[in-house]
């Protein structure tokens, strides 16, 4: 692919709202997971809440989308200058050729379960639950199309935790193809009782908090979280380039990886053939690393396979949670600001590293230059996204 140019990017997570605020947690190696607690429901494991959430609120004029996942998108678009930037791009290219393509798993669940808590006698929902506008999965792609007032294609992707990674693939090919000069990219997803009752019951979250590529590692934690990335067919200053993308569907299981990470391996060979790159090209692989026994193995017998034992990985799921459909977007973020400033952070929480696992994890935070990273993203059902990214220079 022709590079395309990443001229805006912001993330907010439970580390914090913003660029510089994930950075100042990945510099101290600070989680932002919690004891599960979310609203009136504890569970027996770890999350990762955005606290800026409880003042969050959406504008009058956008009020029809009021849910918690549209007040995090829009928490979200507020940080780093983003909103700006979009608002440029829409006057440089004019509305209908700037796309919104965003990833999400949950989108307005929560909304439906605060819906259903208040029934009527009947059995009837509440006349304010508005399915279009705050609970359907394209939510988040109307309300931010809405809110910047575009009129270029807009959809949302749902394939779990690759979500928000695959439509950097859907940008690249509308630019590609001439459609659009500019798409707003990322994720959106938020804590819900659904994901987190979900995961439960089939006994994937950890009871502690998560250690991705530990021994001892019991599962994930769940976070939630908001990431966007303007991408341009070209920018006079951008903050990174996308180099290049590769997905893959294996199929294997429902909710289990490939055991030799076959569709792991097709995605970034792919992504490195659509780079024009070499596996020594690339200086970090930030991992999907969830934490549970069979995805980390599985994910170490991959990468081990393309880039061998040296180079430096780490997932950085032990700080914001798995966000689920948004992670794809939280952690190629997280590689903008590691190719930014020449960090590769640490894998947080690992007390036993597992002797089984190869790859070169980093248990502390290291220093030196990037030219690229590659970041991982693999979801149920065998759908698979890596994205490899350059710096700005």
């Amino acid at each position: 692919m022709t590079p395309l140019a990443i001229s805006a990017y912001t993330l907010t997570t439970a580390l914090g709202t913003g660029r510089e605020a994930t950075l100042d947690a990945l510099r101290a190696e600070r989680s932002g997971l919690k004891p599960g607690q979310f609203l009136d429901v504890e569970l027996p494991t770890w999350i990762g809440e955005v606290a800026a959430l409880a003042n969050a609120a959406l504008p009058a004029d956008l009020a029809d989308f009021d849910c918690r996942n549209n007040r995090l998108a829009w928490l979200g678009v507020q940080q780093d200058g983003f909103a700006d930037a979009v608002l440029a791009a829409r006057e440089r290219w004019g509305a209908h050729r700037v796309a919104v393509l965003l990833g999400t798993s949950t989108a307005g669940l929560l909304e439906t379960e605060l819906g259903y808590r208040r029934r009527g006698p009947a059995g009837e929902l509440p006349e304010d639950v508005r399915y279009r506008d705050r609970q359907n999965t394209y939510s988040v792609g109307g309300f931010v199309t809405h809110a910047f007032d575009l009129r270029g294609p807009s959809w949302v992707v749902s394939t779990a935790c690759s979500s928000s990674a695959k439509v950097y693939a859907s940008a690249a090919r509308l630019i590609a193809a001439g459609l659009v000069d500019a798409a707003i990219v990322g994720g959106v997803d938020s804590l819900c009782l659904t994901t987190l009752y979900g995961f439960n019951s089939l006994e994937l979250l950890s009871s502690e908090i998560c250690r991705p590529w530990d021994a001892q590692r019991r599962g994930l934690s769940i976070g939630e979280g908001a990431a966007f990335a303007l991408l341009e067919r070209d920018a006079s200053a951008p903050h990174g380039w996308l180099l290049g993308v590769g997905e893959s569907n294996d199929g294997y299981h429902m909710s289990t990886p490939h055991p030799e990470g076959a569709g792991a391996i097709a995605a970034m060979r792919a992504a490195l053939a659509d780079a024009k790159l070499a596996p020594g090209d690339i200086g970090y692989v930030n991992l999907h690393g969830t934490a549970t026994p069979s995805n980390d193995a599985s994910e170490d017998r991959a990468v081990s396979a393309v880039f061998g034992t040296a180079t430096p990985c780490s997932s950085t799921k032990g700080a914001t949670g798995h966000t689920l459909g948004a992670a794809g977007g939280v952690e190629a973020a997280i590689c903008l600001l590691a190719l930014r400033e020449g960090l590769l952070p640490a894998g947080l929480n690992v007390q036993q590293p597992d002797p089984a696992l190869t790859l070169n994890y980093l248990h502390r935070n290291a220093q030196a230059p990037l030219p690229a990273a590659l970041s991982n993203s693999f979801g149920f059902g065998g759908t698979n996204a890596s994205l490899i990214l350059g710096k700005a220079a």
